[in-house]
């Protein structure tokens, strides 16, 4: 324990053994412990994956119950979302509605222990989405003691010319996401919170202006460089081996990857191996059987995290087309096993590669994407680049920014600050700017490096 710092982390979502944000939840609050002494609130239905990771009820953490409500709500939203991974924005939106009910319970559980001043900092890790407000940012500054809300992400849109995957993705209603700003609770969370931890500028182009003071810019992702370790085989990179990690969905951009590649997997000049499973898996081999690349091409399906690396690492570039990804969790990790990213430009896998450490597509169309990713491909088959260059740069840049150690690093310099430990407001060099920058939208150049 480097601190004695009391830190109350309430995170809705947090789980060991679930994906996507309840396993962010879980992470943040483990990695936490190895900087400040941390109490976690989390939902009932998290107990008992966190007692079989070995912490201690009560002790280490505390379970709420609010599953009367939210059983039933989970239902409706599975109803309203019209199939699995479907209509996120429906589900964030129903999910927001509710939330106050759980922080009600925390309230009731542990108000009169935060008024007393048991804890330094209370910090409120899940949900990552801006549209859920905060209860408990009010009692806290009532009590004066400093309240850290995020790391909050989302909101990004749809960009223009790709219609048929919104809709695929069953986010028609998506255009309403702006109306959370009239949600009861919205500004006063922005208000009372000590510190704003925004994971995307995106995020913080939706804070106030008074808010932006209070802004700290710290991406939600992170490795565990002992799951993922890069390969020390340098002959990775004089093939062109591709790999796709992620959900066979819409907005992954798999259609434009494959069209991209095609003219190298027929000539058999490049391999492709999409590891990864959802609804577009039959769809994308009957795409690879019109292209005539299907020997080329290796869908493995859905695989256990330490076999995903195991494959992974084989491979020397991480074609990830995606046009609407809010952290890009995926590419940091592909960049941890030593792959060189190749991205669009857009939301987080555009702020989390550099022109030093990877590609990044301009914008645009469908075909225009798919015609600069195709031009980039066949530079790198031609050996215009150095990639094991670009991968160590790559590796640099996770090491020293985007690992779990350094993300709680990072967070107990944000707690410093609320706590009046340091003057000035944390800064960390995830790209050169700041917060005032606009949004990341598209690269002046195929290639970033």
């Amino acid at each position: 324990m480097g601190s004695q710092r009391r830190v109350l982390v309430i995170a809705e979502a947090a789980n060991p053994e679930w994906v996507s944000v309840p396993l962010v939840g879980w992470n943040i609050a483990t990695a936490l412990r190895a900087v400040v002494d941390v109490h976690l609130v989390t939902q009932v239905r998290n107990r008992e994956a966190i007692l079989r990771a070995g912490l201690i009820e009560g002790r280490d953490f505390t379970a709420i119950d609010t599953e009367t409500v939210m059983r039933p709500l989970w239902s409706l939203i599975s109803l309203l979302r019209g199939g699995a991974n479907k209509g996120w924005s429906i589900a964030t939106a129903m999910q927001s509605l509710f939330y106050p009910l759980f922080e009600r319970a925390v309230w009731r559980g542990f108000g009169k222990r935060i008024q007393s001043g048991e804890f330094d900092v209370v910090h409120r890790v899940t949900p990552l989405s801006m549209t859920a407000p905060s209860l408990l940012a009010r009692h806290c500054a009532r009590a004066r003691v400093p309240f850290v809300v995020g790391p909050l992400n989302g909101g990004v849109p749809w960009p223009k010319g790709f219609e048929k995957q919104r809709r695929d993705e069953g986010e028609r209603l998506s255009f309403l996401r702006p109306l959370y700003k009239l949600v009861p609770g919205i500004r006063a969370t922005w208000r009372n919170a000590s510190a704003i931890i925004v994971a995307s500028r995106t995020a913080a182009s939706e804070l106030p202006a008074d808010a932006m003071r209070k802004a700290v810019f710290i991406p939600e992702n992170a490795v565990d460089p002992r799951r993922f370790e890069a390969s020390s085989d340098a002959a990775r990179y004089d093939c062109l081996n591709l790999c796709f990690i992620g959900r066979l969905v819409p907005c992954k951009g798999l259609e434009i990857a494959l069209d991209a590649s095609q003219d190298l997997l027929r000539a058999r000049r490049a391999r492709f191996t999409i590891i990864g499973d959802g609804p577009l898996m039959a769809a994308l081999r009957k795409q690879a059987d019109r292209l005539h690349v299907s020997d080329s091409v290796e869908f493995t399906g859905w695989l256990e995290h330490s076999v995903v690396a195991s494959i992974a690492s084989k491979s020397s570039i991480f074609l990830f087309p995606s046009i609407r990804e809010f952290g890009g969790g995926a590419v940091i990790e592909a960049m941890a096993l030593g792959l060189v990213p190749i991205v669009v430009n857009y939301g987080g896998p555009g702020e989390i590669v550099t022109d030093e450490t990877g590609f990044r597509l301009a914008l645009g169309s469908p075909q225009s994407i798919t015609a600069n990713a195709a031009a980039l491909l066949a530079d790198i088959a031609e050996g215009r680049h150095d990639l094991a260059a670009i991968a160590k740069r790559g590796l640099e840049r996770v090491n020293g920014l985007y690992t779990w150690e350094k993300k709680a690093l990072q967070l107990s310099e944000v707690y410093d600050w609320v706590c009046g430990d340091r003057a000035d407001r944390p800064q960390f060099p995830f790209f050169d700017g700041g917060l005032q920058s606009p949004p990341s939208r598209s690269s002046n150049s195929l290639v970033a490096q």
